[in-house]
């Protein structure tokens, strides 16, 4: 039997739609769960599931486009699409259009406004100091080696942070880590530590056509010594952590993760041209990034 070519419209018509559902939206990885509207599994499901198992991340809801949103995206961040159909295009209201767009876990990255809010004025060094800090999901941190390779020599990674819940900020930063990390074992022979902050992080130096080490991209630099969190201090910890970073409430028990912090010794920040300010703790914590 002969086989028979779809026809070159109607290919193009398929490639439009892909287009239209791509619009506005970014997919975060390039493997993505095969999810439809039924198999949608909601916060309290996962947390029956047990903590050591590999899961995909849970899942607040699914709109009336068919898009399934990351539950590391808090609610007021994302928009119904029913309420701005235009956003989609027409290819929106297509009900052939929807079971497509089921299958990828989406969000839209227009909607998260941390990093398009303006940097204080460069002047204000302390106040720009905790505007990085807080604004900031990870940093670079340098400890000093224990790794047989390199035992003695400045070792970096890259943590995830946070010094407070978004509405929040209090300065001192707060990491959720394993033993089973270098850095961390590096720490245990040696605490002391420095975290390194960029501005090239969010959107600001992009705009400004800012290199990341133009002077007037703000760098910031925090030394001092690292510190497991105390009983008194567990709550707040886990708030300020997991409120910014969700998805560390699923990692694996298995690595028996804990929470530290940084406390402070010297606060180093570049922020425009003709050097460097050393900002007084006092002067650091007494200040606002809002």
């Amino acid at each position: 039997m002969k086989s028979r070519r779809l026809p070159d419209y109607f290919l193009l018509a398929i490639l439009a739609s892909c287009l239209c559902l791509c619009q506005n939206y970014t997919l975060r990885n390039s493997v993505s769960w095969a999810v439809s509207a039924n198999d949608v599994v909601v916060e309290g499901e996962l947390d029956a599931i047990s903590e050591e198992e590999e899961v995909a991340p849970a899942v607040l809801s699914v709109d009336s486009g068919g898009f399934i949103w990351k539950q590391a995206y808090p609610s007021n961040v994302l928009t119904d699409i029913s309420e701005n159909p235009k956003e989609l295009g027409e290819q929106s209201a297509n009900e052939d259009v929807a079971p497509l767009s089921s299958r990828l876990f989406s969000y839209r990255m227009e909607e998260i406004k941390k990093s398009a809010r303006t940097p204080p004025p460069h002047q204000e060094t302390a106040r720009t100091a905790r505007y990085i800090a807080h604004y900031s999901d990870w940093g670079h941190l340098s400890t000093i080696s224990t790794q047989d390779e390199i035992k003695g020599l400045p070792f970096g990674n890259i943590f995830s942070v946070s010094d407070g819940p978004y509405d929040n900020s209090t300065g001192v930063i707060y990491f959720y880590v394993t033993p089973m990390d270098n850095s961390v074992s590096d720490l245990k022979s040696m605490p002391y530590a420095s975290l390194t902050f960029s501005e090239a992080e969010g959107n600001f130096c992009r705009q400004m056509v800012y290199d990341p080490e133009d002077p007037r991209c703000a760098r910031l630099t925090l030394t001092g010594k690292m510190v497991e969190v105390g009983p008194e201090e567990q709550e707040f910890a886990k708030e300020a952590m997991f409120s910014r970073h969700p998805v560390m409430k699923k990692w694996p028990v298995g690595h028996k993760w804990f929470f530290m912090k940084l406390e402070l010794i010297q606060v180093w920040l570049q922020d425009w041209v003709g050097g460097v300010a050393l900002i007084r703790l006092e002067d650091y914590f007494k200040a606002t990034p809002f």
